[in-house]
């Protein structure tokens, strides 16, 4: 790919020869990425409405609240919302985890569209999404499967970025960033440039991102967490006034390390065996590329639908573990994948609104190498899901149910898999008062078991282990119950929601008291002090709350102060006895936001409680405190609407270890650092 920083710096230069015009004043119209959530449209779900309609629980990051939280990772991105938190393989590696689920149970969405990389295999397998270049970021709380099968059962998180226009564009919009970082010598670079005449349009974007080593609280550096990406992809559309159709080219590249410690005095367990992939002391980076085509055509009016909509993508992944003491490659992984979906809203019959679904795909997966620890396979899916909903004023409820095929079978025939995961859903609003609503969801959600779930078996260095699957694993069925009350008022907005959310033949890995090398015939690796851990079922409860709001404290001549706090808390155990390893802990935030004219600036200060409910041989986390703080200021040049901005990351340079992340031990958060760039829109 072509370095894009040259790009983004001739726009920036080009916007900057032209002197900034006056500043608004605290009585202009928002700027272009400052939309209110009540104009922003949820486009994960077939029914498209605005946020606030939803009755599923959702979060939206856009507009200035997502350029405040971007991160390298899509999950450190998230990680602010009430109920999401991080897995954090070091800095080049974060997926989200909603409610204490992870991994294969929450799906990563690129417009709609599974990712099709290999993050849920591994721990330390990086998602192909580059946060920078999404324009919205939605978060379906809760079991998905309804809409997005059975790896959507603890959730969803769908990256709009908007590559092919479904809408009408004429003229010419987009933005462009520059900026870097401190606490790594970082950098990021991006361009999105929009054209069209009214019926045809292009898109085109790039992003470059680098980082060094990052400075860990006290001040050292922790090695080998360097990383760099570069993405960059080619759009175009037609739109007429019933029909569109769109076809996007994509390449993702990425390069980053694993971190590790050279030294073992104080390690002896699991901690320093994650560390050094292939052995003792060797520093490991994987390099990964994926290219994506993807293709959209949407109608309306046809026939008994209102709207009608398919989607197909095609996705050519690899990435190689190459250590780096020798370069040579340990493992390569592929992915050959393709996935499609079709959605047709039918006219509406009196109150009612109601659509049906079909998505389909299928994948060849390989790994080959030290850390081949799932064979080769293959697998298919086809889904079939329709959902329904209506008004009744004060009241709204809706109904869902999907079934899906899924099979998977290893490329040499010797082992085949077969599930028919089914889910229903039912949620209902009571809008009891002006700004009041009560909301009600019950689901049964089922998910089929993944690839590394059956077929594990061999030496897994990212979960520190000697992994087994269980070809004969059933589906896991979840049963989930959740009350939520929201108030929106003048000056005041709080949302509570309480949730239970019950497991039939939960599926995690068991320690089962052995180790790699106690003369098990599978044992095969170079490490005999790995323990043997086994893919099994058992019943299991996720009991939880999220609590947030905002409060206007003052507006006035000094400018507009609002106060937000928020506060979450999952517990996950197995029914028989036994907590759950990597649930995270709860937290407390409380952010002061003030703004006036062309400024914005804000504080945040957030409490990591400590995690002591921890599974078998697994160690405690303490609690932490983090501080960041961000001010802006924004101006009018050359047509164009302007952001400068300086970001403060962990003031206080606490040491802060997430327990959800198999590297807690190893690796902290990022020290104290500082940010600035600027931000364009035009």
């Amino acid at each position: 790919m072509s370095h894009p920083r040259p790009i983004v710096v001739a726009i920036t230069l080009a916007l900057l020869g032209s002197p900034p015009v006056a500043a608004r004043d605290a009585a202009a119209p928002p700027r272009q990425h400052e939309r209110p959530l009540e104009e922003i449209v949820v486009t994960a779900r077939p029914l498209t409405e605005p946020g606030e309609e939803l009755i599923q629980p959702f979060a939206v990051l856009a507009g200035a609240t997502l350029e405040d939280q971007r991160a390298a990772t899509i999950g450190e991105t998230v990680a602010r919302i009430p109920g999401v938190q991080s897995s954090y393989f070091g800095p080049g590696v974060g997926r989200p985890i909603i409610r204490g689920l992870e991994g294969g149970r929450v799906q990563v969405l690129a417009g709609g569209l599974s990712t099709l990389d290999v993050s849920t295999i591994s721990a330390d397998h990086a998602v192909t999404i580059e946060p920078f270049l999404a324009e919205q970021i939605e978060i379906l709380k809760g079991p998905s499967t309804l809409l997005y099968g059975s790896g959507a059962i603890g959730g969803v998180v769908n990256v709009v970025d908007g590559r092919i226009p479904t809408t009408s564009l004429d003229g010419v919009e987009g933005r462009a960033e520059l900026g870097g970082h401190s606490v790594d010598s970082s950098h990021v670079a991006l361009a999105k440039l929009r054209a069209g005449n009214g019926r045809f349009a292009i898109t085109a974007d790039v992003a470059d991102r680098s980082g060094e080593d990052f400075r860990s609280p006290g001040g050292g550096r922790i090695e080998n967490t360097e990383r760099r990406a570069r993405t960059g992809g080619l759009g175009v559309a037609w739109t007429g006034d019933e029909a569109f159709a769109g076809l996007s080219l994509s390449r993702h590249e990425g390069r980053y390390g694993i971190p590790f410690k050279q030294d073992d005095e104080d390690d002896d367990d699991f901690g320093r065996r994650v560390l050094a992939k292939g052995g003792e002391g060797k520093a490991v980076a994987l390099d990964m590329a994926q290219t994506r085509i993807e293709g959209r055509l949407g109608l309306r009016g046809a026939g008994a639908f209102d709207k009608l909509e398919a989607s197909v993508v095609r996705s050519d992944y690899e990435h190689v573990e190459i250590e780096l003491d020798d370069g040579e490659i340990g493992t390569r992984f592929t992915n050959d994948a393709h996935e499609g979906r079709l959605v047709g809203e039918l006219s509406s019959i009196g109150p009612w609104r109601s659509a049906l679904g079909l998505q389909f795909g299928t994948r060849r997966f390989a790994a080959i190498g030290e850390e081949a620890f799932v064979p080769p396979s293959r697998s298919s899916d086809l889904g079939l899901f329709g959902l329904a909903e209506a008004r009744f004023e004060p009241w709204r409820i809706e109904f869902g149910a999907r079934i899906d095929d899924v099979e998977s079978r290893l490329r040499d025939g010797s082992l085949t898999a077969g599930h028919r995961p089914k889910s229903l859903a039912f949620g209902a609003a009571w809008d009891f008062a002006p700004g009041w609503h009560l909301k009600l969801n019950l689901d049964r959600a089922q998910r089929a078991p993944s690839l590394e779930e059956l077929y594990s078996d061999g030496p897994h260095a990212a979960t520190a282990s000697y992994e087994i699957g269980d070809p004969d694993l059933g589906v896991e069925t979840a049963r989930r119950g959740e009350i939520a009350l929201h108030f929106h008022g003048d000056g005041l907005e709080a949302r509570f929601a309480a949730y239970t959310n019950r497991f039939a033949d939960f599926i995690y890995l068991r320690d089962t008291g052995e180790f790699f090398g106690d003369g098990d015939a599978r044992a095969k690796g170079p490490d005999d002090e790995l323990p043997i851990r086994e893919w099994t079922q058992a019943d299991a409860r996720f009991n939880g709350f999220e609590a947030e709001a905002k409060v206007l404290l003052a507006e006035g001549p000094a400018g507009r102060f609002d106060l937000r706090g928020y506060a979450d808390h999952v517990r996950g155990r197995l029914v028989d006895g036994g907590n759950l390893p990597r649930i995270a802990p709860g937290r407390i935030g409380l952010g002061l936001d003030w703004s006036q004219g062309p400024w914005r600036a804000g504080l945040d200060a957030t409490r990591w409680l400590k995690q002591d409910r921890v599974a078998e041989d697994e160690s405690p986390t303490p609690g932490f405190n983090r501080v960041d703080a961000h001010v802006s200021y924004g101006f009018d040049s050359a047509g164009a609407e302007w952001e400068i901005y300086l970001d403060a990351r962990n003031l206080t340079d606490a040491d802060g270890r997430l327990h959800t992340s198999f590297l807690k031990d190893v690796a902290p958060l990022p020290g104290r650092g500082f940010g600035f760039g600027v931000r364009a829109y035009f």
